[in-house]
């Protein structure tokens, strides 16, 4: 018998405590993004009736190679929650997560509301407070990460933990196209990127975004925190592991592993 949205929204919450679980190919083809999206959207109502409290989104899959290999061709996002976020060189304890791997980021923070559905990027640059350099740490309840387009969006976009530096920068003068990124691990360079690798321009992700949002009803609001897409390659993380991203422009953010 296939499982019902009910069962796997279920099946992924419970993974969070019992450890990850087998690829839900049992009842959703792996690109049946309106499916996956709706077990997403159960498990969001579930945890705000339990009082989790939505800070913004999170855009994934913004790298054209990581679409090819999952065999799409879109982004896909999951939910903020505030009790995500990590303060900036801060710790998250193992036991929080399962095979977390971190990767950096520009965030955005929102001045205002966006309901347009057809927002153009140069009205969501104008709806934005601010922009920080970002490490989000993603975690998929899926085991050994063999997941499909459905799976991650199901699993709320693999979504975990982030952290947010704590340079406020006004988005005139910066070049968040060209902008450098190092991401290191215990002093180490294990992650080299650029914004123009999140979609040609993070502010395309976020647009993308807007719009994506507007069109389903649950627009982005003033005070959203948007993590608008990898830079470069993620880091998987091992308990004692300190993680910093660099952004030029946007300064630097850390984060500890711990044991």
């Amino acid at each position: 018998m296939t499982a019902s949205y009910s069962d796997l929204a279920a099946r992924l919450r419970g993974a969070y405590a019992t450890g990850a679980v087998p690829p839900l190919r049992d009842a959703l083809e792996p690109t049946d993004a309106a499916a996956a999206y709706t077990v997403q959207a159960l498990n969001t109502a579930y945890w705000t009736a339990e009082g989790r409290r939505i800070v913004g989104r999170k855009v994934g899959l913004t790298a054209k190679t990581v679409q090819q290999q999952l065999g799409v061709d879109q982004p896909d996002f999951g939910v903020l929650f505030d009790d995500m976020a990590i303060g900036n060189g801060g710790a998250l304890p193992a036991a929080r997560v399962l095979q977390p791997k971190a990767e950096a980021e520009v965030a955005f923070v929102l001045s205002e509301d966006i309901t347009s559905l057809e927002v153009s990027r140069e009205q969501v640059e104008r709806a934005i407070d601010y922009a920080v350099a970002a490490i989000e740490i993603v975690d998929s309840r899926i085991a050994d990460w063999k997941i499909t387009f459905a799976d991650t969006v199901a699993d709320n976009g693999s979504a975990a933990f982030f952290v947010l530096g704590d340079d406020r920068k006004a988005l005139a003068g910066l070049d968040l196209r060209t902008c450098g990124m190092a991401l290191e691990v215990n002093g180490a360079v294990v992650s080299l990127g650029a914004g123009v690798a999140c979609l040609g321009h993070p502010l395309n992700a976020v647009t993308w975004l807007a719009r994506t949002l507007a069109a389903q009803g649950v627009p982005l609001r003033k005070g959203d925190i948007v993590l608008s897409g990898a830079l470069g390659p993620m880091a998987t993380l091992k308990p004692g592991d300190h993680v910093q991203a660099a952004i030029g422009g946007l300064g630097a953010v850390s984060f500890t592993y711990e044991g």
